[in-house]
């Protein structure tokens, strides 16, 4: 449902036209990373680490390469050996070793499933075969999971050269904490000492995975020319060339990459692990390869989100008026440094207005994979945290806990902690969306609970090209240079049909590789619909401009008396009497006037408006067995404008679905060796169908972002953030006291309820 009916004047924005390549997936015809095949091509293999963490003596690759049927095996030594290079790797800064070295490990193992060599053969039973016969001979080191074990002064220690940054003087000594981040406005510690209630609670979250259904794969074609080719599924072609190119020594012209159609990725698929590896053994091997992971190495070598710990201080008066808050968060970054704390340290107080506030992050890195983005880095954990000590000041004023979100609530105007001026957004009118939902007043049974929350999401813009070209029939097509994961090809061509006044039906959206269209940042951060969409809407007026000046042209009317109106030119001249021209009249006639209807734009996207979420959702425990069961849930948010409302709506029904699952049950189970005992879906326990409600999305647009041509706002991130305490609210207020670590699994909640009945 939705707040705000849609203007009269747009005709395509916000309808629900059927998804384009909706036919060819639910048909089978979609080709993802795994479906191309090429003349010749190689199977390829990655050795793994059993350790969690080693020094690599030696690896004797000489029985493999042996083997009949092996062309190619390479190790690290394969790789140029680069320094610690600040570089965007995906949805987040890594340096340029430390994404070699997680590829390719080189002088140590830092967490089982780190990959060690890799081969190239003619069948897949023969590279597993060669797999066996590479040696390597370990010199096994102690190793260190937990975040808060890995801070500790006598930890095994990573890495010999990480001094922690951000704290002053600069350490003397190596540390497992990569850094010390931090945000602060007013004294935090003065207005503490003023409140009248303390509100304190340490917060606990396991890794969990993106769950995307198609695992890592791609195909690498090295030419003899030394063009190189890559298809992949991923969330940004771009950012692939740029990564395969600094780790292979290769030039960005050197390198096209094109982007197939993704089985899901949320964050997971915007970095990369077997891209350079399938590069680097087609040019040994003179062929190209195809490499998938399996479902076991997705989960063991591809970056879950982080492990976290959270600990709040919030001090308020009794009027429900919160006057100061004191947060420390630490999240466990895997082998290399790159959690997202820092966008942890910016979300986590975004909903509220409260003038003294200290928050602290910390980047700390483990024997485990590389943390990987996944909707919202570092939200969803700081807002399991934030919310569930917000529930908690809720009951102990005996106040309604949305009552006491809009006592504090930000507000357009209000300046957000990490120094962004908040413009148009609709916080307290999703607030009261829920409050006057009937969902908030619906009575409750035995066993049942009532959980809300509220989350934040910065969006962004960035960097994006996009063209779009006029057929002789009078269609157009939107070329982007963005992977399309969450509905992007509807979206932008219906802002491009809106612009040129077509029918959606003759708007087609197609996808170009990195050679035939210029540079775009990945997809993610929600900023695809805002940014791309603005350089498509740019791109569709520059038509439009075109099109009236060709009009002008055929009619030998003054440009300036020509208007485009529902998909025609339309002379305004007293002195001319000229019926309308069409899109396809003018089009039949391009080379009469200058020939193809073609434009383009490249911008860098500045004003991305942020996105507010507030859900509601009730939950059944049983208390012989620890089930929870959902049994209803409501989620509102502030969308700026749909676009595409069905979209929306199932980013909102697919975020809802996923948080669920990491607040109930999803989490990497590992033993004291290091080694993950749940890497398959059999055992890492993700929500289907059956186990959810139907999810009730309210859309709010009274607040369009004044900064987009259709006023649209990034949807996809926010919607994950709330689950997580709106879960763990509506289980405590059950049991009967605060439950702080996820997942709240059936064994944790009959602990909770024991020790409650203690």
């Amino acid at each position: 449902m939705t707040d705000m009916s849609q203007p009269p004047a747009l005709k395509v924005v916000g309808q629900r036209p059927i998804r384009p390549d909706g036919a060819d997936k639910v048909t089978g015809r979609a080709n993802f990373g795994a479906d191309l095949r090429l003349p010749g091509m190689l199977t390829g293999r990655v050795k793994r680490s059993p350790h969690a963490h080693a020094r690599i003596l030696a690896i004797d690759t000489r029985a493999a390469r042996a083997l009949a049927g092996v062309k190619a095996v390479v190790t690290a030594a394969d790789f140029p050996e680069l320094e610690d290079i600040e570089f965007e790797a995906g949805e987040g800064a890594a340096t340029l070793r430390a994404l070699s070295e997680n590829c390719m490990a080189r002088h140590k193992v830092l967490y089982v499933g780190h990959a060690l060599a890799a081969v190239a053969a003619t069948s897949a039973e023969i590279a597993e075969a060669a797999l066996a016969l590479i040696e390597v001979r370990y010199e096994v080191l102690p190793h260190v999971l937990e975040v808060e074990a890995a801070m500790a002064p006598d930890a095994p220690l990573l890495h010999a050269q990480m001094f922690t940054k951000g704290v002053s003087p600069v350490p003397s000594v190596a540390s497992n904490i990569a850094e010390r981040k931090g945000q602060a406005r007013g004294d935090a510690a003065a207005a503490m000492a003023t409140a009248e209630i303390i509100i304190e609670g340490r917060y606990v979250t396991a890794p969990v995975h993106q769950g995307y259904l198609e695992p890592h794969a791609c195909v690498a074609q090295a030419g003899a020319d030394g063009q190189h080719h890559v298809w992949v599924s991923t969330q940004g072609h771009f950012a692939v060339r740029a990564m395969c190119a600094k780790l292979l020594g290769l030039g960005l012209s050197d390198l096209r990459v094109s982007a197939a159609e993704i089985g899901g990725g949320f964050g997971g698929k915007t970095t990369v692990y077997l891209e350079p590896v399938a590069l680097a053994l087609s040019r040994q091997a003179g062929r190209p390869v195809r490499m998938v992971m399996s479902r076991a190495e997705t989960f063991e070598a591809s970056g879950p989100t982080s492990a976290t710990v959270s600990e709040v201080r919030l001090g308020a008066m009794r009027d429900g008026r919160i006057v100061a808050a004191d947060i420390t968060m630490k999240f466990q970054a895997g082998a290399f440094p790159g959690s997202p704390v820092g966008a942890a340290c910016m979300a986590v107080m975004a909903c509220y207005t409260i003038e003294h506030v200290s928050i602290t992050g910390y980047d700390v890195v483990s024997n485990r994979p590389k943390v990987a983005a996944y909707r919202a880095p570092g939200a969803p954990m700081a807002a399991f945290a934030m919310e569930s000590a917000i529930d908690e000041l809720a009951l102990r004023l005996e106040m309604d806990p949305i009552e006491l979100r809009l006592k504090n609530a930000v507000k357009p105007g209000a300046r957000a902690v990490y120094g962004a001026t908040f413009r148009e957004v609709a916080f307290v009118e999703t607030l009261q969306a829920i409050q006057n939902h009937p969902h908030y007043r619906a009575p409750l049974g035995p066993n049942q609970g009532r959980g809300v929350a509220a989350g934040f999401w910065f969006n962004i813009g960035g960097e994006s090209t996009a063209a779009v070209h006029v057929d002789e029939g009078g269609g157009a097509t939107v070329v982007s240079s963005n992977p399309d994961i969450g509905g992007s090809r509807a979206a932008l061509a219906m802002m491009a049909a809106e612009t040129l006044g077509l029918p959606i039906a003759r708007v087609r959206a197609t996808i170009a590789d990195t050679s035939a269209i210029g540079f775009s940042d990945l997809t993610g951060g929600s900023r695809v619909t805002f940014a791309t969409g603005m350089a498509v809407v740019q791109a569709a007026q520059k038509i439009v401009a075109d099109l009236k000046r060709r009009a002008a042209l055929l009619w030998d009317c003054p440009a300036d008396k020509v208007e485009w109106t529902g998909g025609a030119a339309f002379c305004t001249d007293p002195g001319h009497d000229h019926k309308p021209l069409s899109l396809k009249d003018i089009a039949a006639k391009s080379a009469k006037t200058g020939g193809p209807i073609s434009a383009s734009a490249a911008i860098n996207a500045q004003g991305a408006g942020p996105g507010f979420a507030v859900h509601l959702v009730d939950i059944e425990l049983d208390p012989l067995t620890g089930r929870s069961t959902v049994l209803r849930y409501t989620a509102a948010q502030d969308v700026g404008r749909a676009i595409h409302p069905s979209y929306v709506e199932g980013q909102i029904q697919g975020g809802v679905a996923q948080g669920v699952g990491w607040a109930l049950n999803e989490a990497y189970v590992y033993d004291d060796q290091g080694r993950l005992l749940n890497p398959g879906f059999l055992d890492y326990r993700m929500p289907v169908a059956c186990d959810l409600p139907m999810i009730d999305t309210i859309l709010i647009e009274s607040a369009p972002n004044s900064r987009h041509p259709y006023g649209a706002k990034g949807v996809g991130e926010a919607p994950i953030v709330p689950p997580l305490p709106a879960v763990a609210c509506a289980l405590s207020h059950i049991v009967g006291r605060r439950l702080t670590e996820l997942p709240l699994s059936p064994p944790k909640l009959l602990e909770a309820l024991d020790a409650a009945a203690g």
